[in-house]
């Protein structure tokens, strides 16, 4: 008798199924969705008539058709021009000066070899430094010079003195970009920072605002890094110094 029972309710809702929908059992649906779909409230839909319910309804759908998500191709396609309007802008804060081989441009410094450096000589002439004045002084200028710059780079902290040239309306006279090593040196006055291009450093927004706006970022050709450091300093000059 039970399988009977079940076996006959499933007939009898499978006719039910079967059956057209009345006029009030579609408005109910097409409220039901609206509701959950599009926000309506019940009170926005009980006096709205069949018509201004489907009218309503249909819309929504035709909302819901013609979202594109975020993985498809045209999505990718606007992300693509958005990114390519961005590098338009970002063009305007740097100029191309093409290497023309000679080191001496950099400057009597022991960072003229950063032309020629990589990042990973670059980290293993910090750790030399580093261990090498662990427990001394550097005695003469160049050592002097070196360790101040690479602790300035490497393990910087906003209360280090070398921040204190930026003080008051200073100018930076110029700004350039080592790809090979990833650093840049900023010159405030005729003290030179030497920076890697990820980081961010205590920096005064009179700087950056330069940096980004007066002195353009001096590259030998156009590189993904540029882009990264204009983001970057554009960043810093909206939101702030975050240290890390």
């Amino acid at each position: 008798m039970d399988k009977r029972k079940k076996h006959f309710a499933r007939l009898k809702a499978e006719e039910q199924r079967r059956k057209p929908l009345t006029k009030a059992q579609k408005r109910n649906q097409m409220c039901t969705s609206l509701k959950n779909m599009a926000g309506f409230t019940h009170n926005q839909l009980k006096n709205k008539s069949f018509d201004e319910v489907q009218k309503a309804s249909d819309k929504t759908m035709s909302w819901i058709d013609s979202f594109i998500p975020m993985d498809s191709e045209v999505s990718a396609k606007k992300q693509k021009m958005d990114d390519d309007k961005e590098k338009e802008e970002l063009k305007q804060c740097f100029e191309i000066i093409p290497d023309d081989g000679d080191d001496v441009t950099i400057d009597a410094t022991p960072f003229k070899i950063l032309k020629n450096f990589d990042r990973e000589d670059l980290e293993v002439l910090w750790r030399m430094v580093k261990s090498r004045f662990k427990k001394t002084k550097p005695l003469n200028y160049m050592d002097t010079f070196l360790h101040l710059n690479l602790k300035t780079m490497f393990e910087h902290h906003v209360e280090d003195s070398i921040w204190k040239n930026q003080q008051g309306l200073v100018k930076v006279l110029n700004w350039k970009l080592f790809y090979s090593c990833g650093v840049h040196c900023v010159t405030v006055q005729t003290i030179p920072y030497y920076l890697l291009v990820e980081k961010m450093y205590p920096l005064t927004k009179h700087t950056l605002h330069q940096m980004f706006n007066d002195v353009k970022l001096q590259v030998d050709y156009e590189c993904e890094m540029a882009f990264d450091l204009l983001r970057l300093v554009k960043k810093q000059l909206k939101e702030g110094y975050v240290p890390e």
